[in-house]
């Protein structure tokens, strides 16, 4: 059995997420099998934590790295996916942020994670350094520099910090939205395309972007 994400915990309200095409019961949002249980701008801000499932057994953890962390069983008949307005069927990546890549490395490699690939990048003209792990459904990219640095940020913990989300028709999307999404781009990855939610807009607190799906090889 591997590891998957069941719940991200995030100090938004529902009404801004319906505002940006999600659907939303009961302070939940159902993103695929994933749960995004919405608390509220007095539980912080941004995503304050999350539940894993499928660890190795005997794993025991409620941080990881900084990341307040929840070990649930999983979900054995998980509710069908919710159909959302903005055609969002699935999360295709949570982006992990971290002031020291390899202390963050080693915190997921403690609770049984391994990195699938990792590429060098730049993010506003600073290097930086992509992990990618695959649990289940989910890509955690995690980011950072490439050698932790120095100074007070280095002591900092690692930070979920945003969410890609599938979108089957991303041009639908936009239309729906309007102005409170950006105009679509060529994404990293060959074929797709991506737009990023003006989330301050929309009174969410989580760096929110829609992609275009893997484009399958014939």
């Amino acid at each position: 059995m591997s590891t998957t994400v069941e719940e991200l915990q995030v100090a938004d309200t529902a009404e801004a997420w319906e505002r940006a095409g999600f659907a939303v019961a009961d302070d939940v949002c159902r993103v695929g099998r994933l749960r995004i249980r919405l608390l509220g701008p007095e539980a912080g801000r941004g995503i304050v934590g999350w539940t894993l499932a499928g660890l190795p057994s005997g794993v025991q953890v409620r941080e990881v790295d900084g990341i307040p962390t929840t070990v649930a069983a999983r979900e054995s008949d998980p509710p069908a996916p919710s159909a959302h307005p903005n055609g969002v069927t699935h999360l295709d990546h949570v982006v992990l942020m971290t002031p020291d890549l390899p202390r963050t490395v080693a915190a997921l490699g403690a609770i049984g994670l391994e990195p699938r690939r990792e590429r060098d990048g730049e993010l506003g003209g600073v290097a930086m350094r992509q992990v990618f792990y695959r649990l289940e459904d989910v890509i955690v990219e995690v980011v950072g520099p490439p050698e932790p640095g120095e100074g007070p940020d280095v002591d900092r913990p690692a930070r979920l910090w945003g969410l890609t989300h599938v979108a089957d028709d991303l041009v639908a999307a936009v239309d729906l939205l309007g102005e409170l999404a950006g105009t679509p781009k060529d994404a990293v990855q060959p074929g797709r395309r991506i737009t990023t939610l003006r989330t301050r807009e929309l009174g969410m607190s989580v760096r929110t972007a829609l992609i275009t799906p893997h484009v399958r090889s014939r």
